[in-house]
């Protein structure tokens, strides 16, 4: 049944009257869990373990005390270990370490029940109503104003409230065996130290996409949330988890004014001044836009941020921004590229000011790649590319030099010098061969001894 948003409060407002306060929280959950579960709990980044481990390094919620140690099977009980107030807390700095069981999807009602977009829509909104407005062929190639777009925006802000979680800082997240977030965006704004591990992460969709008929020679419909979003953050570490779309692929969407209705944005995005980054042997799978690190080409505050190390990765079947980069120094080593088919577009974005330092990464592709368009140029002027290998519709592994393959062909050439050398790696880099098997092995949720 549709819930409207005055329902969903008038439902949660008669819960908390007839049981007198909100449901009582989640006992501390340390006699609960194993012994393994209880130390990667508390475990930090390794020292020199990329970028999120300069200075004092990443911690998360290793210091929580036996209060601050809890299970979320649900969005409510999440929240509240979070907290206990999605509004605020992104403001809770307390030490906390929140386990996830199960399966927490986003759209999760007060009563339990999953909402659906209807549930969310402002009363004003409606698709039908939103593609007849703003059809290119009656509005013209203009931004959409006036009341229907409006209507969007205000069911953006009650999608916002609902599927948007915070996190505050010193906080810990780790999924339990079969962990899974759904519809869910975690979104960590204005904080520090904050690890996220063992999660898989999925369809994190748009109910409210935005037409967008200037981005583009056809425009384009741009959506909004992210699996997890880095903004003005630092000393985050997101390790061991698994991003898909689920049984909700962007290829499945229908097509509106001639484009792509699309419903996802990123996996993993580090913007707005964001820096001290480390993605470290996640998955990536079947996924459109991927890592955007930067979101403006507008020179500012970004200078000397945006600081993000990717290592051990596996990027399976994506499309684009493996990572795309603007302005930061980001370390690219000892990646599993293995890309190919319909939509693909490159896998290395070089933007505006970006020193993108990539070394040791495996490329597996099909036929219809060409190794010259793994790198794409986004106004930037030089990368560091070395130790790459690769592996063409399962002939034999080669080195391969990508940046040499890509000024061959395109113009202007990219330099070969990012003009920095990382320092901050864990431990000497595997032989490029190996990394398709140490990656194989270990990449994503699922793998860490819970």
């Amino acid at each position: 049944m549709r819930r409207t948003a005055a329902g969903v409060a008038a439902l949660l407002a008669a819960t908390l009257a007839v049981t007198g306060a909100a449901p009582a929280p989640a006992a501390p959950a340390d006699a609960a869990l194993s012994r393994p579960a209880r130390e990667l709990g508390r475990q930090a980044l390794s020292a020199n373990d990329g970028w999120a481990a300069e200075g004092t390094g990443t911690t998360g919620g290793g210091a929580a005390a036996p209060g601050r140690i809890r299970v979320a099977r649900t969005r409510a009980e999440l929240v509240d270990a979070l907290g206990g107030d999605n509004a605020t807390n992104a403001a809770d700095a307390t030490p906390k370490i929140v386990y996830v069981a199960g399966a927490v999807d986003g759209f999760e009602g007060p009563d339990g029940a999953l909402l659906d977009c209807a549930d969310l829509a402002d009363p004003e909104y409606t698709l039908d109503g939103y593609l007849a407005a703003y059809d290119p062929a009656v509005w013209g190639r203009v931004d959409p104003s006036g009341p229907l777009e409006a209507a969007r925006v205000r069911s953006v802000a009650n999608q916002t409230r609902q599927t948007q979680v915070n996190v505050g800082s010193n906080t810990t997240i780790i999924g339990l065996r079969g962990a899974r977030l759904t519809g869910l965006t975690l979104m960590i704004d204005r904080v520090s130290n904050v690890i996220v591990r063992n999660l898989t992460l999925t369809d994190a969709r748009d109910c409210f996409p935005a037409w967008s008929p200037t981005d583009g020679d056809a425009g384009n419909w741009n959506s909004q949330y992210d699996q997890i979003s880095v903004r003005r953050s630092d000393h985050v570490w997101v390790d061991h988890n698994t991003f898909t779309d689920g049984d909700n692929p962007d290829s499945g969407q229908p097509t509106h004014f001639g484009r792509p209705y699309q419903v996802h944005d990123g996996s993993l995005d580090v913007t707005h001044t964001a820096s001290l980054v480390t993605a470290s042997w996640n998955r990536f799978a079947g996924r459109d836009k991927l890592m955007l690190i930067g979101s403006s080409n507008t020179v500012g505050p970004d200078v000397g941020r945006l600081k993000v190390t990717v290592h051990h990765n596996l990027f399976d079947g994506d499309l684009q921004r493996l990572p795309r980069v603007r302005f930061g120094q980001v370390d690219v080593h000892e990646n599993h590229y293995r890309l190919g088919g319909p939509g693909f577009e490159y896998a290395l974005g070089v933007g505006v000011q970006s020193a993108l330092y990539a070394e040791n990464n495996f490329f597996t592709l099909t036929d219809d790649v060409d190794p010259a368009d793994l790198i794409h140029d986004w106004g930037g002027t030089a990368l560091t590319e070395r130790g790459s290998w690769l592996r063409r519709d399962g002939g034999p592994a080669r080195p391969v030099d990508l940046l040499g393959a890509y000024n061959a062909a395109h113009d202007p050439d990219l330099g070969g010098d990012a003009g920095w050398t990382p320092t901050l790696r864990a431990g000497p880099l595997l032989p490029t061969p190996l990394v398709p098997l140490a990656v194989g092995a270990f990449a994503g949720a699922g793998r860490l001894p819970l």
